[in-house]
């Protein structure tokens, strides 16, 4: 039996639940990893999207003065707000992010990375363009020295809504599904501290992300009434769609540290026109906005053979 309650809505509030989702906060340098060294690390951020702030808020409002409690649901507006609030989330969640990255060079100017977001898996490649190739025990140009660099990130998951009151019953209700596919190219500008980033940098640049979802919607418990036929209901036909959406960042972040060991802050913000997406019985919802990815993390440089 479903039961909408305040009670059950107000959780949702604190928005305290990690999330799984693809890892946009940029904490790389214009500085690849050098020949044949490793950088493993870990990140913990913060993923506010205004669109989820905003849909969720007008779901618990509107769900607030109601309670359902039959077996079976008739077919309402509000259900509206809940579907445009699980659709909002997955696109954009509000919610702490993790992340355990490790980073390898694979030959002068060139790097690969894997990270894993518990949940999302990203793959990676950067090329260095501009700057010298070293290493702090060799460096390959003078301290303070600028550099730049180019990537890739391709990042995967089989999207679902946190273990929260409110979405815990809207995905029971609704049926919801998702997965989505993300793209990530950064252009990363760095000043060095020391030589070669001995003692860490200062990183900025632009982002350009492009997602591609698959969700559905199958509610097995929500019905229409036939027009003109009494208590004769239909169930609701299902729903399932295929989106895709880009945005565009700026971020910075720093490195400070002292050649094995450095702390990253960092802080990145994108926006992005979602589109359009359809609702059950026809109905659609339109989602745009801002995300602000706040994050701090931890990274240590394994130095190997000649770089020593």
């Amino acid at each position: 039996m479903l039961r909408f309650s305040p009670g059950r809505l107000l959780p949702f509030l604190m928005l305290g639940a990690a999330a799984c989702t693809a890892p946009r906060s940029v904490i790389l340098s214009g500085k690849v990893t050098p020949k044949g060294q490793f950088k493993v690390g870990g990140n913990l951020g913060f993923n506010v999207g205004t669109s989820s702030t905003g849909k969720i808020t007008g779901a618990v409002k509107s769900l607030a003065n109601q309670a359902i409690t039959q077996d079976s649901v008739d077919y309402q507006p509000a259900l509206d707000k809940v579907q445009a609030a699980a659709i909002a989330y997955l696109l954009d969640p509000t919610a702490t992010t993790t992340d355990l990255y490790v980073r390898y060079g694979v030959v002068d100017r060139l790097d690969v990375g894997y990270k894993y977001s518990f949940g999302a898996h990203s793959f990676d490649a950067m090329y260095q363009f501009m700057g010298p190739v070293g290493t702090p025990e060799r460096p390959g140009g003078p301290a303070g020295a600028t550099y730049g660099s180019a990537g890739l990130q391709f990042s995967t998951q089989r999207a679902k809504l946190p273990s929260l009151p409110f979405l815990d019953t809207a995905t029971d209700l609704l049926g919801f599904t998702s997965s989505r596919v993300d793209l990530l190219v950064p252009v990363i500008f760095s000043r060095s501290f020391g030589p070669e980033e001995e003692i860490g940098n200062i990183s900025y640049g632009l982002a350009y992300s492009h997602t591609f979802v698959k969700y559905g919607i199958e509610p097995g418990k929500i019905f229409n009434r036939v027009p003109g036929g009494g208590n004769i209901r239909e169930r609701v036909p299902s729903v399932l769609a295929h989106r895709n959406f880009g945005a565009l960042g700026a971020f910075v972040n720093a490195k400070v540290g002292y050649r094995y060991a450095y702390l990253l802050p960092a802080l990145a913000i994108y926006y992005q026109n979602f589109g359009t997406y359809p609702l059950l019985n026809g109905q659609q919802t339109k989602l745009k906005g801002l995300t602000i990815i706040p994050s701090l993390g931890l990274q240590f440089r394994i130095p190997a053979g000649k770089g020593r």
